[in-house]
């Protein structure tokens, strides 16, 4: 048989792992939705108000959640996606219908794993990153669960391909097409998931203070920047109309700060508290103030009530970082639905070797430049964000899929050393 020709090769592979990654996806999905109570479609809370949003762009109704209930209340891009699945039944669909695009997008996104560690370093690594990809529990986990890191995490690892394309390209019109495609993949990241926002300006700052190639950096950052006010500005203009003021993502910061900021709060994630406070405060209002107002004035109301208490309580708000912090980079899961020993064990496993291998790549590949810094800097970006608002595993899922590319990297030079040890230096005939 004819020895394939290594472009051939590559995607025979490929394709193989993307399918691989896929099936084992579906296999994920059809196991979560076995494994739930009667009656519970979802298992997440955040499910839910996706779900409500999506049936009601596809029937034409009004983007809020509930009668007369939030308009600001989540970006409408992972709505928008799932939208088109109650145009495909005439009833409700199935959830399960969501896992499977889920898994699809979670593919995608092994995809991207692969397409980063090519644009960083070679065809091989890219190999060895979609395998990881494709296997990692935390990226399967965001695939089936019906949550917004399925769309969003193809869409991060987008912009960090193209900036990266961006950095490497000496024809400044061809970087000036990536950078604004890379200002577009944030934008529709953002609009996936909101805490994404402020990812390009900090790692542009970060750019800027770390390089000498600083006038490099802001010529392509400026450019992203625009190319993400244009992507969100469409909804900046849509909350303005409803709302009255400038809104950048959405009016549940203030609830989701007083969540991780506040006399009750743990590290862990419960509404409650805040969701009491919002019931009172309500009754204080008067009775003919516009809904979109009220919701205005309640986030401003618990975004006040959270930075007070952090000011008046330093060492607590300190206290609560560290907390969180655990809690997000836990080698197991911290929700007590997720205890079992097998899960546990599973988690552990298929997280630990990866974060240790993506913190050596990071020492050892970062001092090349701009595209493995950019590698890191998820991690870091949604460290810090975290460790302010609540901590959760969940959060970090993201971050290792970049990681995933630097471990991937010293995988396969560890690999090639060997290879070129086992060239210099062949076994002796007869000697095992």
């Amino acid at each position: 048989m004819a020895r394939l020709r290594p472009p051939v090769r590559f995607a025979l592979l490929m394709t193989l792992l993307l399918g691989a990654a896929l099936a084992v996806r579906l296999a994920a999905a059809a196991w979560w939705e076995s494994r739930l109570p009667e009656g519970v479609q979802f298992g997440f809370g955040d499910s839910q108000s996706y779900w409500v949003l999506a049936e009601s762009i596809a029937r034409g109704g009004p983007y809020e959640y509930g009668e007369n209930g939030p308009r600001v209340f989540r970006t409408p891009g992972y709505p928008l996606v799932l939208a088109p699945l109650f145009l495909m039944y005439t009833g409700e669909p199935p959830t399960m219908a969501a896992r499977v695009l889920g898994a699809m997008l979670g593919t995608l996104a092994v995809a991207g794993v692969a397409g980063l560690a090519w644009t960083c370093f070679d065809a091989r690594t890219a190999l060895a990153a979609a395998t990881l990809g494709a296997i990692y529990p935390g990226a399967v986990a965001m695939s089936v669960f019906v949550l917004s890191e399925a769309p969003f995490c193809p869409l991060m690892l987008l912009q960090l391909i193209v900036w990266t394309k961006a950095w490497k390209s000496d024809d400044r019109r061809t970087a000036t097409f990536w950078s604004l495609a890379g200002g577009v993949a944030a934008g529709a990241a953002t609009l996936m998931r909101p805490s994404w926002l402020l990812f390009t300006p900090f790692a542009l700052a970060i750019g800027l203070i770390g390089s000498r190639a600083r006038m490099k950096h802001a010529r392509l950052g400026i450019m992203m920047l625009a190319a993400l006010a244009a992507t969100m500005a469409p909804w900046w203009v849509r909350n303005y109309i409803v709302v009255g003021r400038f809104v950048p993502t959405t009016l549940q910061v203030g609830a989701s700060l007083y969540d991780g900021l506040s006399p009750q709060a743990t590290g862990a994630s419960d509404m409650a508290p805040g969701d009491e406070l919002q019931r009172r405060l309500r009754q204080s209002y008067p009775a003919d103030l516009p809904p979109a107002k009220v919701e205005a004035e309640l986030d401003e109301h618990l975004r006040q009530a959270a930075l007070d208490w952090a000011r008046r309580r330093p060492g607590r708000a300190l206290e609560l970082a560290w907390i969180k912090l655990l809690r997000i980079w836990n080698i197991w899961p911290n929700a007590a639905e997720f205890q079992s020993i097998r899960l546990r064990l599973i988690v552990a496993i298929g997280y630990t070797p990866l974060l240790v291998l993506g913190l050596w790549g990071a020492w050892r590949f970062a001092p090349r430049g701009w595209p493995y810094v950019l590698c890191l800097l998820p991690a870091i970006y949604f460290t810090a964000l975290h460790v302010i608002f609540v901590g959760s595993i969940r959060y970090r899922q993201p971050a290792m899929l970049s990681l995933i590319v630097l471990a991937a990297g010293v995988l396969t030079s560890w690999w090639s050393g060997r290879s070129a040890l086992a060239h210099e230096h062949p076994a002796s005939p007869g000697r095992s």
